[in-house]
């Protein structure tokens, strides 16, 4: 006959348990966010690895707090909060304003490449933003979240977000001209 465990092991045991649980937890949200995350965190910086590195940034903060906050009533709008405040923080840190593409743009425009090149342009003046303007444009007309939702997002009142979205909107169309907007 083995002896019972003492209180500590069954404690030890327990706590091993809670530890997987929530690791399956956490993990089923990474799966069913992260995409959705470095999207919206790629619309912000131009960049697919710059994207990737704030989404783990983000999920790797979200983890560290996950026994506190995995209850909370809206876990998708915390989660974009906490990608905006990385995104936020990273720009702070950075030094320069440049753009990164993946490969130069050709000379010679093609057919196929002409969704390419919006898809540059567009990118190119979304930077031209400041990176609030840019957070506000992005989840506002790109995930189509309410202005309300926004606000909640970024921590700023609703008529912030409809004041800075309408002088972002207004910004992009005086940068790309009203041909480029009718188009």
């Amino acid at each position: 006959m083995t002896p019972s465990p003492g209180p500590i092991a069954r404690w030890s045991q327990a706590r091993r348990r809670q530890r997987a649980q929530r690791d399956e937890e956490f993990t089923a949200f990474v799966a069913a966010t992260a995409h959705r995350l470095r999207r919206t965190a790629y619309l912000m910086c131009g960049d697919w690895h710059l994207a990737q590195d704030l989404t783990q940034t983000a999920l790797a903060r979200m983890y560290a707090s996950w026994n506190r906050i995995w209850r909370a009533e809206n876990l998708n709008a915390y989660s974009r909060r906490v990608l905006m405040n990385a995104i936020f923080d990273q720009r702070k840190r950075r030094s320069s304003g440049e753009v990164v593409l993946a490969e130069l743009p050709d000379t010679v425009q093609r057919p196929a490449e002409e969704a390419a090149e919006l898809h540059v342009t567009l990118m190119r003046a979304l930077a031209t933003l400041p990176v609030r303007d840019q957070a506000i444009v992005v989840l506002r007309y790109w995930e189509d979240h309410s202005v309300e939702t926004v606000a909640e997002i970024l921590d700023v009142s609703a008529s912030v977000v409809k004041t800075q979205s309408a002088r972002a909107l207004t910004r992009l169309r005086a940068l790309l001209g009203e041909e480029f907007v009718r188009s």
